[in-house]
């Protein structure tokens, strides 16, 4: 098989691809085979009359066209990992020959990851939380801990936000009851949003022997519901003071000194630990700001799926599935791609902006980087170093591992060149934004000698393709 690539207009490129007639023949070969399994001959078991048997009875034709339908995708795969064309659609095919006899020729016009310019990069400020401890953190979690010894007090005044209040409520939609709203003697904390989105707004301000009547939304999605609310009592907490007896009995320290100084370098541990992660988001999502083109709905719609495909798998590690997730909460499939769209087209231009930056700044020009990495991934595997590097370039997968290694450095390069500063406007120091270990995704390390390259993942065909041949030789049965 030949090919050559022609770049055009649009972040397009053209495949052309040949297949001499002997390759092909191998091709037409397997599609007798495979139509002969469907087939039954007087005389002959399924699967196993002659390729010279078939063709009398359906002829040539037919086998041509199922070797085509089914052929073309590898053929067309092969010509993309040759070619490293980054593909991020499905392309146009069209035979422009052999399809009756002979060589086959097509062209394939591929959509393709734009390559863009980018400035303002070498100067970017970004702003991400502190990682000094306030006292203010300090004082909530010492509340926290306070809270589990409070005790109620009735008051005589409107209820406010964080108070108890006991109540009588009852939902109606359409003159009955809807399950799950009608309580008596409720108690309800005022701001928690557990019942209805307007409860609160309600409550709060309320006093003992207010009647309130109210429409609102409900979380089932099936219309408003018609709420009827009696407030019966209102309680405050009263939280008790830090002191040596209470450190004692809600922690291991017998003083609140030590208490407190423990929850400060909790509280700070946790901080410092997320600075570099927060650094690295707001880098991200400042690069994405310097992309001015649109986004390729192609490479959007990329994203989306691959963000549905997290979703089954995380619904699959929980015994569920996509569809009976669906099913469950009455959504449709559309709801859920519009759900990620807006996150996609965030990535979407993340990953463009990343590798415009490596691009200009010769980042990915740099094979070291994809050395350690490749280095890192033989050892999760067990495999030698150059046994990953050709199982990747044989896939197809070392296009997309190499920019993850490109798109990786470039976002430490704009750590590297940014200001990065608190909300007050002070330096953060550096030291907190030490790169994490490389995670290689499970799907990259999973190389396995049989794989092909994934036509849907680059751009597919179009063309269904079944997967296997029958086995066993042309056998006639007399």
């Amino acid at each position: 098989m030949d090919s050559t690539v022609e770049t055009l207009d649009g972040d397009r490129v053209r495949l052309s691809v040949a297949v001499d007639a002997d390759e092909f023949e191998v091709a037409v070969d397997a599609a007798f085979r495979r139509i002969g399994q469907g087939l039954r001959l007087p005389g002959f078991r399924p699967g196993k009359a002659p390729r010279r048997v078939l063709e009398a009875r359906i002829g040539l034709e037919a086998g041509r066209q199922e070797a085509l339908e089914h052929a073309l995708p590898d053929y067309y795969g092969r010509a993309l990992v040759h070619h490293e064309v980054d593909a991020i659609g499905r392309p146009e095919i069209r035979i422009t020959g052999g399809a009756d006899s002979g060589s086959v020729t097509f062209d394939a016009v591929i959509p393709v990851r734009p390559q863009l310019s980018i400035s303002g990069h070498r100067n970017l400020r970004l702003e991400i939380m502190s990682p000094e401890v306030s006292n203010e953190e300090v004082e909530a979690q010492v509340d926290a801990l306070r809270s589990q010894l409070a005790t109620l007090e009735a008051v005589e005044r409107p209820a406010a936000q964080g108070d108890l209040v006991t109540i009588d409520v009852e939902g109606v939609r359409g003159g009955e009851p809807v399950p799950g709203l009608t309580a008596t003697e409720y108690l309800y904390e005022v701001g928690s949003g557990t019942v209805a989105p307007d409860l609160d707004d309600y409550l709060n301000g309320a006093s003992v022997g207010d009647d309130l009547e109210f429409e609102d939304d409900y979380r089932d999605g099936e219309g408003r519901v018609s709420f009827s609310v009696s407030v019966k009592a209102v309680q405050t907490r009263l939280l008790p003071e830090l002191d040596d007896e209470l450190a004692a009995e809600v922690s291991q320290f017998s003083t609140a000194e030590a208490l407190v100084s423990d929850l400060r370098d909790r509280i700070g541990h946790a901080k410092r630990h997320q600075v570099g992660m927060l650094a690295r988001d707001a880098a991200a999502r400042a690069v994405a700001d310097l992309v001015t083109i649109e986004v390729p709905p192609d490479l959007v719609e990329s994203e989306i799926d691959e963000r549905i495909r997290d979703l089954d798998a995380r619904l699959r590690s929980q015994g569920l599935d996509l569809e009976r997730y669906l099913e469950a909460t009455g959504r449709e499939p559309d709801e859920i791609r519009e759900e990620f769209r807006e996150a996609a087209e965030v990535a979407a231009r993340v990953d463009l902006g990343l590798r415009a930056v490596a691009y200009v700044e010769y980042l990915d020009e740099n094979d070291g980087r994809l050395d350690s990495y490749l280095d890192a991934m033989a050892v999760q595997t067990g495999l030698d170093v150059e046994e990953v590097r050709a199982r990747l370039a044989d896939s197809g997968r070392m296009l997309g591992v190499r920019a993850d290694v490109s798109k990786r450095a470039a976002l430490e390069w704009l750590l590297d060149s940014a200001d990065i500063v608190d909300e007050a406007g002070n330096p953060v120091d550096r030291g907190l934004l030490e790169p994490p270990e490389p995670v290689i995704p499970e799907e990259v390390v999973a190389v396995d000698e049989t794989d092909g390259v994934d036509a849907d993942n680059n751009g597919g065909t179009g063309v269904d393709r079944e997967d296997g041949e029958p086995a066993g030789d042309e056998e006639e049965d007399a």
